[in-house]
Parts: structure tokens; sequence; C-alpha cells
């Protein structure tokens, strides 16, 4: 049972899961003492876990929560993604780029804003690798958080997942291992962390 009905049904099929994606924290609470069978539960569109729907939305407090009930930090979706994929993948959401662009200006809010969403996803992608998830887990693309953080040139996320143990010389089903992500899009720090990891 997986996640996002977003484009079909406007929300997902678990309340749990729909809790985790809006960062209802009380409510992911209240069904969780309710039933604890809840805490793995798949949604049937997407195979999305309340794990998977924090994760995409970077909500940290969830994920802290779920991870402490021992949620499964290897659950696969129906992309073949685990919570590290969609932490990895995080980007700033319109809302963040507007404020970041109005407030920039204003005594560098802006940038205070950008520097703490950041730091917010590195602690988000940390709570992860503690937990045990697969560092060298392959999507239905076959590529890694390691792909995704080198596709995003996320300096500050590479470290962390080559300190994981993420292997990269792992290729994914174009052909690319990491490293030939960082050459292709000219990612020359990435480049240099990865052939120093090799």
């Amino acid at each position: 049972m997986g996640i996002l009905t977003l484009s079909i049904l406007g929300e997902l099929n678990w309340p749990i899961c729909q809790a985790a994606y809006d960062n209802d924290f009380n409510q992911v609470q209240l069904l969780l003492e309710e039933d604890s069978n809840f805490l793995n539960i798949q949604d049937s569109c997407g195979g999305d876990t309340p794990l998977i729907c924090a994760c995409r939305q970077g909500h940290n407090r969830i994920v802290s929560y779920l991870l402490k009930w021992n949620a499964d930090v290897n659950i696969r979706n129906k992309k073949d993604r685990t919570c590290l994929h969609y932490a990895v993948r995080k980007r700033f959401s319109f809302l963040d780029y507007l404020l970041i662009i109005i407030l920039m200006p204003i005594l560098l809010i802006g940038y205070l804003i950008m520097v703490s969403k950041t730091k917010q996803n590195e602690n988000l992608i940390k709570m992860l690798l503690r937990a045990g998830t697969d560092v060298n887990a392959a999507d239905y693309s076959g590529s890694t958080a390691l792909h995704y953080a080198c596709e995003m040139k996320n300096q500050s996320v590479v470290p962390l997942l080559l300190e994981a143990h993420a292997d990269p010389s792992i290729k994914n089903k174009n052909g690319e291992s990491p490293l030939d992500i960082a050459r292709r899009l000219k990612f020359t720090n990435i480049e240099y962390m990865l052939k120093k990891a090799s």
C-alpha cells in the first residue's frame, strides 16, 4: 500500500500516511498509539509508508518519532525507492524559494532560511543513516541515493553518504556511476570527493 494519490484523489488512502505527508504530528502519534500496525503500512497507490511520506516532505519531527517506534527504513515503494532516496532528492519547495527571494535583501534572512532548510535535510539524512538504511539501495532506474546527490550537486550530502559506505562505482540502468554523473555535469568538487573515496 503506497503513497501519493495527489494527482488523482488529492490524498493518501491510509490516514497515517496522509498525516505524515501533511506534517500532522498529533494525528501520527494518535494513530500509532491506537494501532502500532500502522507503523510500516504501505499506501496502495504508490507503496509509500508513513516514513517515506514524511521524508518526501522533509518532516524531521515525524521522521524522528517514527524511527523511535522502529519504523523500517529499508521498505521500498512501488518505484523501489526507500526513505533515503526521498530524503536525498528533497528540494526546496516553491514557498521556500519565494521566501528566500523576498527576504534575501532584508538582513540576509533569505540566506538564513536557505541554510536552515539545508541543515534540516542533512539532519534528516543523518537520522536515516543512523537507523541503518541501506545506503546502496537502488531504485527502479538503478540509481542509489549517491546518484541523486550527485545529480542535484548536493555537496553537503555526498560526504555523508560516502562516510556511510555508499559505493561510488554502482552503475544505474543508464550505465552511469555517481562519478560519471559528476563528470557529465561538471561538478568538479563532487568528482574530487568521489575519486578520493574510490
